[in-house]
């Protein structure tokens, strides 16, 4: 990476760790994704259920295939070959997981989480439900405040994830968000975390690198 822009991502990783400590997460920033990983898997002890969040980045960061290495249970809704019922059963069953793993949306500067979702089980098990929740996210992630969030869920994220899942809503054909109401919308449920939810653990890591969408 250019090292102007590892810089800028150290900095504006740095600041967002520091207002995320303040609102009540354990948070930590890490340059490399190695490092991250490594950390990640020292919280996860071996043969934990393991609720997998539909997340481009922690599937970019092969932590399925490592948390398998370490004999853990893992409930992924997106694995290949589930029914339709099995993939409901095992988002019911993330809510109860030892450890729930996923990314956000986007990260601000004033240590919030915003997340969109289609059917909320992320959001569901990221407020209540598991032991200990983590949330990976790149520092492309990082946004100054809830108005730049919405506009990167918006203007990135959400397109992006419907072409990733072959939802032929609007905003894959215009690249932008046209709060549609097709029934495979998957912008329906928005969430705000803003302080550490009561009675979990809960571990935000963000890597000076850019991952996901």
């Amino acid at each position: 990476m250019d090292g102007n822009l590892q810089w800028h991502n150290d900095a504006r990783g740095a600041k967002a760790v520091e207002a995320l400590q303040k609102n009540g997460f354990s948070a930590l920033y890490f340059p490399k994704r190695e490092e991250a990983v490594g950390h990640t898997l020292t919280l996860i002890p071996d043969k934990a259920s393991v609720g997998m969040g539909g997340s481009v980045t922690t599937r970019s960061l092969a932590l399925k295939e490592k948390l398998a290495q370490k004999g853990c249970l893992i409930l992924d809704h997106q694995q290949e070959g589930l029914s339709p019922e099995q993939r409901q059963e095992t988002r019911r069953k993330q809510l109860t997981a030892d450890v729930f793993m996923c990314s956000s949306n986007a990260i601000t500067l004033k240590g919030e989480l915003y997340n969109v979702d289609g059917t909320g089980n992320r959001a569901a098990a990221m407020i209540f439900g598991p032991g200990k929740v983590i949330v990976l996210a790149g520092a492309n992630k990082i946004v100054k405040d809830f108005a730049a969030a919405q506009a990167r869920v918006k203007g990135l994220a959400a397109p992006l994830n419907n072409k990733r899942l072959n939802i032929g809503n609007p905003c894959t054909q215009t690249g932008e968000c046209a709060n549609c109401s097709n029934p495979s919308r998957i912008c329906n449920v928005h969430t705000l975390i803003s302080k550490r939810p009561s009675f979990t653990e809960f571990h935000v890591l963000i890597i000076g690198e850019e991952l996901g969408y």
